[in-house]
């Protein structure tokens, strides 16, 4: 009266619903609702699914509520994936190089002419510089700057760059790095009465760097034109205003990247 014996075969043993990662544009039909449509995303917990007219609808991932390939299965979220790393760079721009200390620095020197020109150098290429073991240094001016290179005694193994202000043809600049002579130094510059004009002037709140007259200190005559009483003022704004290369013109960009590339190029 009650058929098969209900105790015959492996009773024990019962299907196994596989588990199916919802991998976007998986086709999954919905096995309650008939609805079928590839996998979009996620929201609230629940599988977004959008079928060939554009329509979507959410579903419980809830088990075995699911056929794919007209086999009933069980949807969960995909497992995350690991993030790429993302390139570190350093504020000029060079990809920096993790867990490698500053090396000890080397005889090669870059000079540049002030404190200010310093902090500058430091703030953007400061990163680079420490790796590659090279000190910067503020002239006190360039004046006698063939005297001061021929007291370094600069060598095939002792590089020196020199960064100059100002340096545009006819400049009382232009004529004493035209002194300059020794393979073992270069000397580059920008073209900016002050490295402070080196800075792009939208950085500092600026349409354009104050026109200064000739025969006036520049720095003081800047100060007055913005309404800043003194240039340490100025000068703390400025560099605040410095995170990277791109707050600077090209052309202090492309006289350090020489200076680095030449002083840390060295003959064997």
């Amino acid at each position: 009266m009650y058929g098969e014996d209900v105790m015959a075969g492996n009773w024990r043993r019962r299907k196994v619903i596989p588990e199916v990662a919802a991998e976007p544009d998986l086709v999954v039909e919905d096995a309650d609702s008939g609805f079928c449509g590839a996998v979009v995303g996620f929201e609230l917990g629940a599988v977004v699914l959008e079928d060939r007219f554009g329509k979507r609808r959410n579903f419980p991932l809830t088990p075995a509520a699911f056929l794919l390939d007209g086999e009933t299965v069980t949807l969960v979220r995909p497992a995350a994936r690991p993030q790429p790393r993302q390139r570190r760079v350093t504020a000029s721009g060079s990809v920096a190089v993790d867990n490698v200390k500053a090396q000890v620095a080397k005889a090669s020197r870059i000079w540049v002419e002030g404190i200010h020109d310093a902090a500058l150098v430091e703030r953007i290429w400061g990163d680079d510089l420490r790796i590659e073991g090279i000190v910067v240094e503020p002239l006190d001016g360039i004046d006698d700057l063939a005297g001061a290179v021929a007291a370094f005694r600069p060598s095939g193994r002792r590089r020196l760059g020199v960064l100059v202000d100002h340096l545009v043809p006819g400049s009382k600049e232009s004529r004493i790095v035209a002194a300059v002579t020794d393979p073992n130094v270069l000397v580059t510059g920008h073209p900016y009465v002050d490295v402070w004009q080196a800075v792009k002037p939208e950085r500092v709140g600026l349409r354009a760097w104050p026109v200064i007259p000739p025969g006036r200190p520049w720095k003081e005559g800047v100060c007055e034109a913005v309404g800043v009483r003194e240039p340490a003022d100025m000068w703390r704004r400025i560099l605040a205003s410095v995170s990277s290369y791109r707050d600077v013109e090209t052309p202090l960009i492309n006289s350090m990247e020489r200076l680095i590339d030449f002083v840390t190029v060295l003959d064997d």
